[in-house]
């Protein structure tokens, strides 16, 4: 979408064809030595195709249609050994990164609270060597902690260097390793240690104060946490037969020679690698199985689809371990060398809520090549860049704008624009460090106008990714070279996707003019199924006739011309009207979500109503300013709550959801402003930012009743 371009038209008349003088005098030299005719054929390529010459699919990558790929490297066919080979091919290169805590203090903000604020030093490196040998002797030191093979251990742990040495000692001495988000709530971690059983945990000092001493009680079978941290600290209040380990001494103690020469169980591709318990935003958390195959068949689609992955990468790690998008992206750049040098939401920009005012963040001293990141965090960062570009001067927003809509002209074509990046986009770009090279998107759909802004700004891809925990994360990327947006691009070389029809919804593989239906993902990267659930299991995943094993994602998709498929609906969003019209709850949210005023929207339809209502977390700055415009005074809460502003902002979100081509039956008729965000620590929403509709109907229901019975 082009930017409003607010100048007289003559001035604007002369911008272009000083623009234009300038692509003609350049384009001939740039297009020989640019390769752009190469980029345009690449993008506009046919990138998957029907093996079975039905509509419906199997649909495959062009360059898998004869048989799907499953390994990155012949022989390499368990975790442990992709850790081995890399060992081998980069002993000396770095491999994890962590930042050295120079100082904390505790910064009083206006309204009271108090914000921890910290100044960090440089990463610290542990090479691909050094890594392996801790790894290595963490895991010794848990066997002689009495963990056995094929017995489960939980892993209750931030995203940190540890969490990754942790994980490769549970790989190499076939621990299958449960992952457990650590915003869950105390009873959903209980059910994940019990269900599956475990005796040992490994957490941090943070998360056993504050999540689980509290329900230590309600885990018989815990008998040893590992605590991750490097200071020891008794705990004298833990219940009765519970130890306490610090990683160190579980590593001095693999390491002395008693342990070291006891042989260890090395997996098989078939054993079980990981139990990922879900962030559970329909329930309570399910834990799929996943063996060691299946992450190598999902890491080796994920790979294949990222250009020139080399060692000489560095990738930024801050999202969930726990969450399969950052597990298999930190694991393809491990089984290329890649160094990875960790973060957190709260520290990774200068402007982060941690980090302290005049001092850097992780991205700024790291400069990453490659990040991945969900919508949400995409989201906030277009539009805080958007609001500063409102606030600019005249002649600042008009060239930001003249520039931006140049590019996205340019970049249609197939054309880069190397002026504008370095003299209007260099700025923005430095907000992620200045060198990202590829940005990859997953966990939920993004925006086409985020997207397209990611494109611009940052000066590189995006590639915006669709998978689930069920199929590894993976299922397809858009390639880079592809700047089309609303699309999660081909099926990657290790799946096969499928379209069946739904009925109910009105989606068929017949459908004019592109085929449509339910998404089923096939390949060795679908999942073995969820850990004691076999009517789950029943329901959502099949093997067919050639022994093909397929997951039914629940999610409706349609196939471009290209082979590049779109998510267009869910089935589970889908709610039937009191008039028997179908809405789509998160095609409303996805539109609405690019207007200025909301930070999020969940959408809300009862099937006895005959219309939409929708509860908004508004953005603080715009609404403020509104409702000074409208001479309403107060706290960030009264303002929320003023009946005025309701209706001001229902009145944008009306034209936003028109000039979005929304229905007038998919136009939310009343809203509830939410003076409170919704975090994962407020449980309304998953670790990956997606709403959790049960638990934000139950939050809202008495809004729910009034907005609905005119209370």
């Amino acid at each position: 979408m082009k930017l409003k371009e607010d100048m007289s038209p003559l001035l604007l008349q002369v911008f272009r064809s000083v623009v234009w003088v300038y692509s003609v005098i350049t384009f001939l030299p740039w297009y020989l030595l640019s390769g752009a005719s190469g980029n345009l054929a690449r993008a506009k390529r046919v990138k998957a195709r029907t093996v079975s010459g039905n509509l419906a699919g199997p649909y495959r990558a062009v360059n898998s249609q004869q048989r799907l790929a499953s390994l990155l490297h012949e022989g390499v066919d368990t975790l442990d050994k992709v850790f081995e080979y890399a060992v081998v091919h980069f002993p000396e290169r770095d491999c994890l990164g962590t930042r050295e805590v120079l100082s904390e203090e505790d910064e009083i903000q206006p309204n009271g609270k108090v914000f921890k604020k910290v100044i960090l030093g440089d990463y610290n490196w542990l090479s691909y060597e050094e890594t392996f040998h801790l790894s290595q002797r963490f895991g010794s030191g848990l066997a002689a902690l009495g963990q056995k093979p094929l017995c489960n251990i939980a892993i209750f742990c931030e995203t940190r260097a540890e969490w990754i040495i942790a994980a490769q000692a549970c790989f190499m001495y076939n621990f299958p390793l449960v992952t457990l988000y650590s915003t869950l709530g105390g009873a959903a971690i209980a059910h994940g240690l019990n269900e599956t059983e475990v005796t040992h945990i490994i957490t941090s000092k943070d998360l056993l104060q504050s999540r689980l001493k509290a329900i230590l009680m309600d885990v018989p079978r815990l008998k040893h946490i590992i605590l991750v941290d490097i200071k020891t600290t008794s705990w004298p209040d833990l219940p009765r037969g519970i130890l306490v380990h610090n990683m160190g001494a579980v590593q001095d103690l693999g390491a002395k020679t008693e342990n070291v020469m006891v042989s260890r169980r090395q997996p098989v591709p078939s054993d079980i690698a990981v139990i990922m318990y879900t962030s559970g935003s329909t329930g309570i958390p399910k834990g799929v199985m996943i063996s060691h195959s299946n992450i190598i068949a999902g890491i080796t689609g994920m790979a294949e689809r990222i250009p020139n992955l080399n060692e000489n990468d560095t990738y930024i790690g801050y999202l969930p371990l726990a969450h399969v998008l950052e597990l298999s992206a930190e694991l393809v750049c491990v089984s290329h060398g890649c160094r990875i040098g960790y973060s957190s939401p709260q520290t990774l920009a200068d402007q982060s809520s941690k980090i302290k005012k005049g001092s850097k963040g992780d991205t700024s001293m790291l400069r990453p090549t490659l990040m991945a990141a969900v919508p949400e965090i995409m989201d906030r960062i277009y539009k805080n860049v958007m609001t500063k570009v409102e606030e600019m001067s005249s002649v600042q927003k008009t060239l930001f704008v003249l520039a931006y809509n140049y590019k996205m002209e340019q970049i249609s074509k197939g054309y880069s624009t190397p002026l504008c990046d370095r003299l209007v986009f260099k700025k923005v770009r430095s907000l992620l460090g200045g060198n990202t090279r590829v940005l990859l998107s997953g966990g939920a759909p993004l925006s086409a106008a985020t997207q397209r802004f990611m494109n611009i700004c940052f000066c590189c891809p995006v590639g915006q990714g669709y998978g689930l925990t069920e199929t590894c994360g993976a299922g397809t990327i858009s390639e880079f070279s592809d700047y089309s947006t609303g699309r999660v691009g081909a099926p990657l070389v290790c799946s096969e996707i499928m379209l069946k029809d739904w009925e109910e919804g009105g989606y068929f593989s017949t459908d004019k003019p592109n085929p449509r239906g339910e998404i089923l993902i096939g390949g060795p990267n679908v999942t073995m199924g969820y850990y004691k659930n076999e009517q789950k299991n029943r329901e959502d995943f099949f093997v067919d006739a050639n022994g093909q094993r397929w997951f039914c994602t629940g999610d409706i998709g349609e196939f471009h011309p290209d082979g590049c498929l779109k998510i267009i609906d869910r089935k589970k969003d889908l709610v039937k009207l009191q008039a028997g019209e179908y809405v789509s709850l998160g095609k409303v949210e996805a539109v609405l979500k690019n207007c200025a005023f909301i930070d999020n929207i969940c959408a809300y339809a009862n099937s006895d109503e005959s219309y939409v209502i929708g509860f908004v977390v508004p953005n603080q700055k715009q609404l403020t300013t509104l409702a000074a415009q409208r001479g309403i005074r107060g706290s960030w809460e009264e303002i929320c709550n003023h009946p005025e502003m309701e209706k001001e902002v229902l009145r944008i979100i009306t034209d936003a959801a028109i000039t979005g081509k929304l229905e007038r039956f998919e136009i939310p008729k009343k809203i509830r402003l939410s003076a409170e965000p919704w975090t994962p620590e407020t449980g309304l929403v998953t670790d990956a930012f997606k709403l959790k509709r049960k638990e934000l109907k139950t939050h809202y229901q008495d809004d729910i009743e009034r907005m609905y019975g005119g209370k």
